[in-house]
């Protein structure tokens, strides 16, 4: 089992960086194209346990052209959402992997803490670091837009 953990401090008010990951199925294509080319609702509202998104990659991205995700965790009291890839191509090359997401406020910002789980299913299977990169590229770039705003 492999485990990776990511704290990152960004200026936007915990409140405002909540709603963007909240909104994430309609923000991130927009302020992502060069990663994101869409994300799709299949089965919920886009947001509560049990809700299902299918994420198509843009060209160019390594390892995915897309990923079904399923939320399985949502605590809005403590801004904590948690999410499992279902299918795609990182569904076959790692085992079981899960994504969770909290935002806590600190100051005038926030911190951001995100975890990901998962095994390798294949030895061709990248190592798992560059996810946690994208993580924090999303967060800036997430941060970036929101006080443009």
């Amino acid at each position: 089992m492999v485990r990776l953990a990511l704290e990152m401090e960004v200026k936007a008010p915990a409140d405002e960086f909540w709603n963007g990951i909240k909104d994430s199925t309609t923000v991130f294509p927009k302020i992502f194209p060069e990663q994101i080319k869409s994300i799709e609702v299949l089965e919920g509202d886009g947001f509560s346990v049990g809700t299902i998104r299918l994420i198509e990659y843009a060209e160019g991205i390594p390892v995915a052209t897309f990923a079904k995700e399923k939320v399985e965790l949502l605590d809005i009291e403590n801004k904590t959402i948690g999410s499992r890839i279902i299918d795609g191509e990182l569904a076959s090359l790692y085992k079981n992997p899960k994504a969770k997401v909290q935002v806590i406020p600190k100051g005038p910002g926030s911190l951001v803490k995100w975890s990901l789980e998962l095994e390798k299913g294949s030895n061709e299977a990248p190592d798992p670091i560059m996810f946690q990169d994208q993580a924090a590229k999303l967060f800036s770039g997430l941060d970036a837009h929101l006080l443009k705003a």
